[in-house]
């Protein structure tokens, strides 16, 4: 989740900063703050009340996510087949949630894979009008948005149907927005040492050390006395997702720099594009909900 790229320049690794307009910051905090805060109100009363809800919601946020993917690759000459995208991205994650409702997993794995497998077979057929000019890299293109987006995106859905699946995922997001927010604080007081300054100039080791400590101490909490789980079971979530959320940070941070651009889109005031707040979430994803079906009772 990308808090430094908004006062970095929007092409190349070695480009000057742009101007802050918002202090050390970098960005509208009161925008940003007050829309965080509804977000995550809306996420807490959709997974109390109303999960096939909050299914929805994760289907619609991964679609725009995917949608934004599609505008910026189009900068560098690829062009995806976002149409089929983005109709088998509603279709992979609410399926897979339903899917995995159910008693049998081979239904489950079979609905899922079903689903994912249209949605490329559909992303490749739906390029064919277009001739062999290209062929190869907009299909290429399809492929990188389908497997980045609604097939991590679809672990959150698995998490959901689990045992205690709202706990399950509100443990998932907590960790990994306790690990930004500890490496952002952190980084922004006590950074010095730069940790990739040619994908991300403002990541430090010190604001590492800091995603560590809040997101390992916010899962040992929440798995410990929320699921039920065993307190190293705690630390060893906390570890590995905020290890991969960092890396689902960096990764977002190379695609936006390849094609030239700050944020993903601006539809979020003080935060940029959906895919700005997912990128963290979505690499996590998977990690989350294989560690806890492995680890905690009820997966």
């Amino acid at each position: 989740m990308s808090s430094e790229d908004a006062t970095t320049a929007q092409a190349g690794a070695d480009d000057p900063p742009v101007a802050r307009e918002h202090g050390r910051a970098g960005r509208n905090l009161p925008a940003a703050i007050g829309v965080g805060v509804a977000l995550g109100a809306f996420l807490v009363f959709s997974l109390w009340k109303f999960q096939l809800g909050f299914a929805v919601l994760v289907a619609v946020a991964l679609a725009q996510g995917a949608v934004e993917l599609h505008h910026a690759l189009r900068r560098i000459g690829l062009r995806s087949a976002i149409v089929p995208i983005v109709v088998g991205t509603l279709g992979i994650v609410i399926g897979s949630y339903f899917a995995a409702l159910q008693d049998s997993p081979i239904t489950a794995n079979t609905i899922l894979l079903g689903a994912l497998g249209a949605t490329v077979l559909a992303a490749l057929i739906w390029r064919m009008p277009g001739g062999q000019e290209g062929y190869v890299k907009d299909a290429a293109a399809s492929l990188f948005i389908i497997g980045y987006v609604p097939l991590l995106g679809a672990f959150v859905s698995l998490m959901l149907a689990g045992e205690n699946g709202s706990l399950r995922v509100i443990t998932f997001i907590c960790v990994v927005v306790a690990g930004d927010v500890g490496g952002y604080a952190v980084g922004a007081l006590l950074g010095r040492h730069p940790m990739a300054p040619k994908i991300s100039p403002k990541k430090s080791w010190e604001g590492l050390a800091g995603s560590f400590l809040l997101g390992a101490a916010t899962s040992v909490g929440l798995v410990v006395w929320g699921l039920g789980g065993p307190l190293w079971a705690g630390v060893l979530l906390g570890v590995l997702l905020v290890a991969v959320g960092v890396c689902g940070d960096l990764i977002e941070s190379l695609v936006k720099r390849d094609v030239g651009i700050k944020d993903m889109s601006s539809i979020l005031p003080g935060h940029g594009g959906v895919m700005d707040r997912l990128d963290s979430l979505l690499v996590a994803a998977p990690v989350a909900w294989f560690t806890m079906y492995l680890l905690i009772p009820g997966g």
